[in-house]
């Protein structure tokens, strides 16, 4: 279980225009790591839509945000388009990522069990350190209580 203060799970996986992101290269930039289900879904999209429209306020308080999901690169890269994204997607179809970081859970819905993605963020500080964590994300004025965060 990952806890605000130990070393962010390193990773390193392609994004929606097939290039590899890794979390080394982010060093010395905060890293808003955003865990989504599904692109094109009405909760996801509202969350990744939220980012794009505080975009700058992100940038001028020196941060990157990343989005990961178990979707493919073809599915990021049309919900990049389809939304006007500014920002990196990536693609952990293996969950190998989602696993490191806690989020790939056993979920239930109408009393069948299934296995998902728990939607959840961290904010990854310029060292590489978890600075904070949102489980179980309300995507309702959660870019709001992001911000308010960073601002601390």
């Amino acid at each position: 279980m990952l806890k605000i203060g130990m070393k962010a799970p390193q990773f390193s996986l392609m994004n929606q225009n097939g290039g590899k992101i890794s979390l080394n290269n982010l060093l010395g930039k905060k890293v808003v790591l955003y865990f989504y289900p599904k692109d094109m879904t009405s909760g996801c999209t509202k969350e990744s839509c939220d980012f794009r429209d505080n975009f700058e306020k992100f940038e001028d308080a020196d941060c990157v945000i990343i989005g990961v999901s178990a979707d493919s690169i073809k599915s990021h890269k049309k919900f990049e388009e389809k939304y006007y994204l500014p920002f990196t997607l990536l693609s952990d179809e293996k969950k190998t990522v989602l696993e490191k970081y806690g989020v790939w859970k056993e979920k239930s819905m109408y009393g069948r069990k299934y296995f998902g993605i728990e939607r959840t963020t961290f904010v990854i500080d310029e060292k590489g350190k978890i600075q904070n964590i949102y489980p179980k994300v309300k995507v309702t004025n959660h870019i709001k209580e992001i911000l308010k965060d960073l601002d601390n």
